[in-house]
Protein backbone atom coordinates (compact mmCIF):
# COMPACT_ATOMS: atom_id res chain seq x y z
CA UNK A 1 0.00 0.00 0.00
CA UNK A 2 1.10 3.41 -1.02
CA UNK A 3 -0.30 6.56 0.79
CA UNK A 4 1.05 10.06 -0.54
CA UNK A 5 -1.64 12.37 0.26
CA UNK A 6 -3.13 15.94 1.74
CA UNK A 7 -5.88 16.20 3.96
CA UNK A 8 -7.79 19.17 5.23
CA UNK A 9 -10.52 17.91 7.47
CA UNK A 10 -11.85 20.71 10.35
CA UNK A 11 -14.13 19.40 13.27
CA UNK A 12 -16.45 21.36 14.87
CA UNK A 13 -17.06 19.95 18.46
CA UNK A 14 -18.98 20.55 21.73
CA UNK A 15 -16.77 19.54 24.76
CA UNK A 16 -19.93 18.81 26.47
CA UNK A 17 -21.38 16.88 23.44
CA UNK A 18 -23.67 18.79 22.46
CA UNK A 19 -23.66 18.02 18.99
CA UNK A 20 -21.02 17.95 15.66
CA UNK A 21 -19.94 18.83 12.34
CA UNK A 22 -17.21 18.23 10.10
CA UNK A 23 -16.23 19.93 7.10
CA UNK A 24 -13.82 19.74 5.02
CA UNK A 25 -11.44 22.56 3.01
CA UNK A 26 -8.61 22.50 0.17
CA UNK A 27 -6.52 25.17 2.75
CA UNK A 28 -5.83 26.53 5.77
CA UNK A 29 -8.26 29.50 5.58
CA UNK A 30 -11.16 29.48 8.22
CA UNK A 31 -14.59 28.93 6.76
CA UNK A 32 -18.15 30.53 8.57
CA UNK A 33 -19.96 27.40 9.59
CA UNK A 34 -23.66 27.19 8.73
CA UNK A 35 -25.81 28.62 11.64
CA UNK A 36 -27.46 24.95 11.63
CA UNK A 37 -24.45 23.09 11.74
CA UNK A 38 -22.84 25.03 14.28
CA UNK A 39 -22.44 23.20 17.84
CA UNK A 40 -24.14 24.73 21.07
CA UNK A 41 -20.52 25.73 22.46
CA UNK A 42 -16.94 25.34 21.54
CA UNK A 43 -14.29 24.98 18.37
CA UNK A 44 -11.79 23.05 17.80
CA UNK A 45 -9.16 23.86 15.88
CA UNK A 46 -8.39 23.19 12.45
CA UNK A 47 -6.96 19.87 11.76
CA UNK A 48 -5.03 18.58 8.79
CA UNK A 49 -2.84 15.70 7.73
CA UNK A 50 0.12 17.06 5.31
CA UNK A 51 2.67 15.90 3.20
CA UNK A 52 2.49 12.32 3.86
CA UNK A 53 3.76 9.83 1.64
CA UNK A 54 4.30 6.32 3.33
CA UNK A 55 4.42 2.49 1.70
CA UNK A 56 3.44 0.02 3.78
CA UNK A 57 4.46 -3.53 2.66
CA UNK A 58 2.08 -6.42 2.48
CA UNK A 59 1.78 -8.40 5.67
CA UNK A 60 3.97 -5.45 7.34
CA UNK A 61 2.06 -4.15 11.14
CA UNK A 62 2.21 -0.50 11.25
CA UNK A 63 1.05 1.95 14.11
CA UNK A 64 0.32 5.37 13.56
CA UNK A 65 1.64 6.93 17.31
CA UNK A 66 1.17 10.23 18.47
CA UNK A 67 -0.65 12.58 21.02
CA UNK A 68 -4.07 13.79 20.52
CA UNK A 69 -4.87 15.42 17.43
CA UNK A 70 -1.84 14.63 15.55
CA UNK A 71 -3.54 13.46 12.34
CA UNK A 72 -3.20 9.78 13.16
CA UNK A 73 -6.60 8.53 13.23
CA UNK A 74 -7.90 11.28 10.34
CA UNK A 75 -5.23 9.24 8.28
CA UNK A 76 -6.85 6.11 9.14
CA UNK A 77 -10.21 7.08 8.55
CA UNK A 78 -8.76 8.35 4.44
CA UNK A 79 -7.47 4.85 4.16
CA UNK A 80 -10.79 3.71 5.02
CA UNK A 81 -12.54 6.28 2.83
CA UNK A 82 -14.55 7.46 5.99
CA UNK A 83 -12.24 11.15 4.74
CA UNK A 84 -11.87 11.76 1.52
CA UNK A 85 -7.92 13.81 1.01
CA UNK A 86 -7.92 17.16 -0.86
CA UNK A 87 -5.14 15.66 -3.09
CA UNK A 88 -3.04 12.94 -3.65
CA UNK A 89 -3.17 9.08 -3.79
CA UNK A 90 -3.99 6.30 -1.72
CA UNK A 91 -2.79 2.77 -3.49
CA UNK A 92 -3.60 -0.83 -2.42
CA UNK A 93 -2.04 -3.69 -4.36
CA UNK A 94 -1.46 -1.29 -7.22
CA UNK A 95 -4.94 0.12 -8.15
CA UNK A 96 -5.70 4.36 -6.91
CA UNK A 97 -8.42 4.01 -4.09
CA UNK A 98 -9.13 7.27 -3.53
CA UNK A 99 -12.05 7.90 -4.84
CA UNK A 100 -13.91 4.49 -3.94
CA UNK A 101 -16.36 4.39 -1.16
CA UNK A 102 -15.84 2.64 1.96
CA UNK A 103 -17.90 -0.36 0.73
CA UNK A 104 -15.75 -0.96 -2.42
CA UNK A 105 -12.38 -1.06 -0.41
CA UNK A 106 -10.97 -3.88 0.56
CA UNK A 107 -10.14 -3.70 4.44
CA UNK A 108 -11.64 -4.96 7.53
CA UNK A 109 -11.78 -2.17 10.37
CA UNK A 110 -12.25 -2.32 14.32
CA UNK A 111 -13.30 -0.04 16.30
CA UNK A 112 -12.45 1.17 20.20
CA UNK A 113 -16.06 0.84 21.06
CA UNK A 114 -16.27 -2.43 19.72
CA UNK A 115 -19.52 -1.74 17.12
CA UNK A 116 -21.08 -5.21 18.06
CA UNK A 117 -24.40 -5.88 17.35
CA UNK A 118 -26.46 -6.24 21.02
CA UNK A 119 -29.57 -7.31 18.97
CA UNK A 120 -27.66 -10.68 17.68
CA UNK A 121 -25.73 -13.04 18.96
CA UNK A 122 -21.90 -13.57 18.81
CA UNK A 123 -22.21 -16.22 15.35
CA UNK A 124 -24.36 -13.80 14.10
CA UNK A 125 -22.00 -10.69 14.09
CA UNK A 126 -19.29 -12.49 13.00
CA UNK A 127 -21.40 -13.59 10.01
CA UNK A 128 -22.87 -10.74 8.94
CA UNK A 129 -20.15 -9.34 6.06
CA UNK A 130 -20.08 -12.89 4.76
CA UNK A 131 -24.21 -12.88 4.74
CA UNK A 132 -23.97 -9.32 2.99
CA UNK A 133 -21.92 -10.19 0.33
CA UNK A 134 -23.97 -13.53 0.06
CA UNK A 135 -21.38 -16.37 0.31
CA UNK A 136 -23.38 -19.91 0.94
CA UNK A 137 -24.84 -20.84 4.59
CA UNK A 138 -22.25 -23.81 5.01
CA UNK A 139 -19.50 -21.42 3.89
CA UNK A 140 -20.34 -19.12 6.34
CA UNK A 141 -21.18 -21.69 9.39
CA UNK A 142 -17.25 -23.24 8.96
CA UNK A 143 -15.71 -19.53 8.52
CA UNK A 144 -17.57 -18.35 11.42
CA UNK A 145 -16.38 -21.87 13.65
CA UNK A 146 -12.90 -21.48 12.54
CA UNK A 147 -12.58 -17.77 13.11
CA UNK A 148 -14.47 -18.71 17.06
CA UNK A 149 -11.65 -21.25 17.46
CA UNK A 150 -8.80 -18.77 16.90
CA UNK A 151 -9.75 -15.94 19.19
CA UNK A 152 -10.71 -18.42 21.67
CA UNK A 153 -14.49 -18.17 21.86
CA UNK A 154 -15.76 -21.53 20.37
CA UNK A 155 -18.57 -21.80 23.22
CA UNK A 156 -19.11 -18.24 23.49
CA UNK A 157 -20.64 -18.26 19.80
CA UNK A 158 -24.41 -18.54 20.83
CA UNK A 159 -24.20 -15.64 23.59
CA UNK A 160 -24.84 -12.04 22.96
CA UNK A 161 -22.60 -9.55 23.54
CA UNK A 162 -23.70 -8.17 26.50
CA UNK A 163 -22.68 -11.45 27.91
CA UNK A 164 -18.81 -11.19 27.15
CA UNK A 165 -16.14 -9.20 28.97
CA UNK A 166 -14.29 -6.09 27.16
CA UNK A 167 -11.87 -7.98 26.06
CA UNK A 168 -13.86 -11.16 24.54
CA UNK A 169 -16.27 -8.26 22.80
CA UNK A 170 -12.77 -6.86 21.21
CA UNK A 171 -11.80 -10.33 20.19
CA UNK A 172 -15.24 -10.70 18.63
CA UNK A 173 -15.04 -7.38 16.73
CA UNK A 174 -11.62 -8.70 15.56
CA UNK A 175 -13.30 -12.09 14.39
CA UNK A 176 -15.76 -9.75 12.20
CA UNK A 177 -13.19 -7.62 10.39
CA UNK A 178 -11.09 -10.79 9.28
CA UNK A 179 -14.28 -12.70 8.33
CA UNK A 180 -14.58 -11.35 4.54
CA UNK A 181 -10.28 -12.27 4.89
CA UNK A 182 -9.69 -8.35 3.95
CA UNK A 183 -6.07 -7.53 2.23
CA UNK A 184 -6.40 -4.55 4.82
CA UNK A 185 -7.11 -4.77 8.79
CA UNK A 186 -7.22 -1.54 10.07
CA UNK A 187 -7.62 -0.77 14.28
CA UNK A 188 -8.70 2.60 15.62
CA UNK A 189 -7.50 2.73 19.22
CA UNK A 190 -8.98 -1.02 19.69
CA UNK A 191 -7.23 -1.99 22.95
CA UNK A 192 -7.82 1.62 24.86
CA UNK A 193 -11.40 0.93 26.44
CA UNK A 194 -9.96 -2.46 28.26
CA UNK A 195 -8.16 -2.32 31.81
CA UNK A 196 -4.15 -2.52 32.01
CA UNK A 197 -4.49 -6.20 32.09
CA UNK A 198 -6.67 -7.17 29.74
CA UNK A 199 -4.65 -4.79 27.24
CA UNK A 200 -1.85 -5.91 27.66
CA UNK A 201 -2.74 -10.07 26.91
CA UNK A 202 -4.98 -8.91 23.92
CA UNK A 203 -2.18 -6.83 22.58
CA UNK A 204 0.01 -10.54 22.45
CA UNK A 205 -3.30 -11.74 20.85
CA UNK A 206 -3.70 -9.38 18.16
CA UNK A 207 0.03 -10.07 17.31
CA UNK A 208 -0.16 -13.66 17.15
CA UNK A 209 -3.67 -13.53 15.14
CA UNK A 210 -2.08 -11.21 12.67
CA UNK A 211 0.83 -13.10 12.34
CA UNK A 212 -0.61 -16.40 11.85
CA UNK A 213 -3.16 -14.67 9.22
CA UNK A 214 -0.55 -12.51 7.72
CA UNK A 215 -2.75 -9.47 7.26
CA UNK A 216 -1.47 -6.06 6.21
CA UNK A 217 -2.41 -4.34 9.33
CA UNK A 218 -2.57 -0.33 10.55
CA UNK A 219 -3.30 0.49 14.09
CA UNK A 220 -4.04 3.71 16.12
CA UNK A 221 -2.24 4.48 19.07
CA UNK A 222 -1.14 7.10 21.47
CA UNK A 223 0.27 4.40 23.93
CA UNK A 224 3.49 4.15 23.20
CA UNK A 225 4.61 0.67 24.91
CA UNK A 226 1.32 -0.70 22.83
CA UNK A 227 3.45 0.29 19.74
CA UNK A 228 6.87 -0.76 20.69
CA UNK A 229 5.54 -4.24 21.50
CA UNK A 230 2.90 -4.66 18.71
CA UNK A 231 4.74 -2.66 15.57
CA UNK A 232 6.61 -4.11 12.78
CA UNK A 233 7.57 -0.52 12.15
CA UNK A 234 5.78 2.54 13.54
CA UNK A 235 4.90 5.94 12.32
CA UNK A 236 5.48 8.89 14.77
CA UNK A 237 3.49 11.71 13.66
CA UNK A 238 2.75 15.06 14.90
CA UNK A 239 0.95 17.99 14.40
CA UNK A 240 -0.54 16.38 10.41
CA UNK A 241 2.91 15.28 9.36
CA UNK A 242 5.48 12.40 9.72
CA UNK A 243 8.07 13.04 12.60
CA UNK A 244 9.60 9.64 11.97
CA UNK A 245 9.13 6.10 10.35
CA UNK A 246 11.32 2.98 11.95
CA UNK A 247 11.34 -0.34 13.86
CA UNK A 248 10.55 0.01 17.46
CA UNK A 249 14.40 -0.10 18.21
CA UNK A 250 15.23 2.70 15.78
CA UNK A 251 12.67 4.84 17.36
CA UNK A 252 13.48 4.31 20.81
CA UNK A 253 17.36 4.34 20.58
CA UNK A 254 17.85 6.88 17.50
CA UNK A 255 14.99 9.23 17.12
CA UNK A 256 15.58 11.34 14.64
CA UNK A 257 14.31 14.68 16.11
CA UNK A 258 13.79 16.25 19.68
CA UNK A 259 9.58 15.12 19.72
CA UNK A 260 9.99 11.27 19.06
CA UNK A 261 12.63 11.32 21.74
CA UNK A 262 10.83 13.27 24.47
CA UNK A 263 7.39 11.17 22.95
CA UNK A 264 8.75 7.80 23.24
CA UNK A 265 9.58 6.93 26.80
CA UNK A 266 11.17 9.45 28.84
CA UNK A 267 14.23 12.13 28.55
CA UNK A 268 16.36 14.40 30.70
CA UNK A 269 17.17 17.18 28.52
CA UNK A 270 19.84 20.04 29.12
CA UNK A 271 20.58 22.84 26.77
CA UNK A 272 24.33 22.16 25.79
CA UNK A 273 26.98 23.66 23.06
CA UNK A 274 28.65 21.23 20.67
CA UNK A 275 32.21 20.53 20.87
CA UNK A 276 34.51 19.55 18.76
CA UNK A 277 34.24 15.55 17.43
CA UNK A 278 31.77 13.40 19.23
CA UNK A 279 31.75 16.31 22.33
CA UNK A 280 29.18 18.34 23.98
CA UNK A 281 29.70 20.82 26.58
CA UNK A 282 26.40 20.72 29.56
CA UNK A 283 27.14 23.72 32.23
CA UNK A 284 30.74 24.36 32.56
CA UNK A 285 31.61 20.16 31.53
CA UNK A 286 33.01 18.40 28.65
CA UNK A 287 30.84 14.83 27.85
CA UNK A 288 31.41 12.43 24.48
CA UNK A 289 28.19 11.84 22.95
CA UNK A 290 26.70 10.38 20.02
CA UNK A 291 27.69 10.62 16.66
CA UNK A 292 26.35 13.53 15.14
CA UNK A 293 26.23 16.05 11.86
CA UNK A 294 25.86 19.12 14.17
CA UNK A 295 28.50 22.15 13.50
CA UNK A 296 30.51 22.71 16.56
CA UNK A 297 29.92 25.65 18.52
CA UNK A 298 26.12 24.92 18.07
CA UNK A 299 23.38 25.53 20.25
CA UNK A 300 21.30 22.50 21.33
CA UNK A 301 19.58 20.31 23.75
CA UNK A 302 21.34 17.08 25.11
CA UNK A 303 18.91 14.36 25.98
CA UNK A 304 19.41 10.82 27.63
CA UNK A 305 17.01 8.33 28.99
CA UNK A 306 17.13 7.58 32.63
CA UNK A 307 17.25 3.84 32.03
CA UNK A 308 20.16 4.65 30.10
CA UNK A 309 22.49 6.00 33.16
CA UNK A 310 24.73 3.80 35.47
CA UNK A 311 25.05 4.30 39.03
CA UNK A 312 28.60 3.62 40.02
CA UNK A 313 28.58 3.97 43.97
CA UNK A 314 30.24 6.35 45.94
CA UNK A 315 30.96 9.50 44.59
CA UNK A 316 34.85 10.30 44.05
CA UNK A 317 34.22 13.73 44.24
CA UNK A 318 36.22 15.00 41.31
CA UNK A 319 36.62 18.21 39.75
CA UNK A 320 36.52 17.58 36.34
CA UNK A 321 34.86 14.94 34.28
CA UNK A 322 38.38 14.31 32.52
CA UNK A 323 39.98 10.93 32.21
CA UNK A 324 43.48 11.00 32.88
CA UNK A 325 44.86 11.95 28.93
CA UNK A 326 42.39 15.15 29.01
CA UNK A 327 39.46 12.55 27.67
CA UNK A 328 35.39 13.54 28.73
CA UNK A 329 34.72 10.39 30.71
CA UNK A 330 30.90 10.71 31.44
CA UNK A 331 30.99 10.12 35.43
CA UNK A 332 29.37 12.75 37.62
CA UNK A 333 28.90 13.26 41.17
CA UNK A 334 25.45 13.42 42.20
CA UNK A 335 22.83 13.39 45.65
CA UNK A 336 19.76 11.14 46.09
CA UNK A 337 17.27 13.86 46.80
CA UNK A 338 14.88 11.92 45.45
CA UNK A 339 13.50 8.17 44.89
CA UNK A 340 9.88 6.23 44.08
CA UNK A 341 9.70 2.56 43.90
CA UNK A 342 8.08 1.42 40.66
CA UNK A 343 8.12 -2.48 40.84
CA UNK A 344 11.33 -3.27 39.09
CA UNK A 345 13.13 -0.44 39.31
CA UNK A 346 13.44 2.85 41.17
CA UNK A 347 12.98 5.67 39.76
CA UNK A 348 15.64 8.45 41.51
CA UNK A 349 16.08 12.20 40.90
CA UNK A 350 19.46 13.24 41.37
CA UNK A 351 21.00 16.26 41.93
CA UNK A 352 24.45 17.33 40.42
CA UNK A 353 26.73 20.31 40.79
CA UNK A 354 27.96 19.58 37.18
CA UNK A 355 24.74 19.83 35.41
CA UNK A 356 24.25 23.33 37.30
CA UNK A 357 20.77 23.37 38.60
CA UNK A 358 19.30 20.86 36.37
CA UNK A 359 17.73 17.45 38.17
CA UNK A 360 18.90 14.42 36.50
CA UNK A 361 16.05 11.66 36.63
CA UNK A 362 17.10 8.01 36.79
CA UNK A 363 15.81 4.49 36.75
CA UNK A 364 18.45 1.83 38.84
CA UNK A 365 17.38 -1.56 39.00
CA UNK A 366 15.97 -2.83 42.16
CA UNK A 367 19.02 -5.02 41.93
CA UNK A 368 21.54 -2.18 41.88
CA UNK A 369 19.79 -0.03 44.08
CA UNK A 370 20.53 -3.06 47.03
CA UNK A 371 24.04 -3.78 45.52
CA UNK A 372 25.35 -0.20 46.23
CA UNK A 373 22.79 0.56 48.84
CA UNK A 374 21.35 3.44 47.26
CA UNK A 375 18.97 5.50 49.38
CA UNK A 376 17.69 9.33 49.69
CA UNK A 377 20.68 11.27 50.53
CA UNK A 378 23.13 8.87 48.91
CA UNK A 379 26.46 10.72 47.37
CA UNK A 380 26.95 8.36 44.28
CA UNK A 381 28.71 8.62 41.08
CA UNK A 382 26.64 7.81 37.93
CA UNK A 383 27.75 7.32 34.18
CA UNK A 384 25.95 8.93 31.04
CA UNK A 385 27.03 6.33 28.35
CA UNK A 386 28.53 8.08 25.19
CA UNK A 387 26.22 6.51 22.94
CA UNK A 388 23.03 6.75 24.82
CA UNK A 389 23.68 11.26 25.01
CA UNK A 390 21.95 12.52 22.02
CA UNK A 391 22.50 15.53 20.66
CA UNK A 392 19.30 17.45 18.55
CA UNK A 393 19.37 20.92 16.98
CA UNK A 394 17.13 23.81 18.71
CA UNK A 395 13.50 24.07 17.28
Amino acid sequence: MHIAQELADETCNSPRGAGHARLRYPSDRRTAIPRNRRPLEGLWRFRRVRDIDLQVKEGEFICFLGPSGCGKTTLLRAIAGLDIQSRGTICQGGQDISRLPPAQRDYGIVFQSYALFPNLTIEKNIAFGLENIGRPRREIASRVSELLELVGLSSQGRKYPAQLSGGQQQRVALARAMAISPGLLLLDEPLSALDAKVRVHLRHEIKELQRKLGVTTIMVTHDQEEALAMADRIVVMNQGGIEQVGTPTEIYRHPKTLFVADFIGETNQFPATVGKGAQVEIGHTRFACAEHRLPSGASVVAAVRPADIIPHGAAAHRATGLDAVGNADNLIDAHVEDMEFLGMFWRTRLSAPRLKEKALVADFSTNAVRRLSIEIGSAIQVEIPQERLLLFAKA
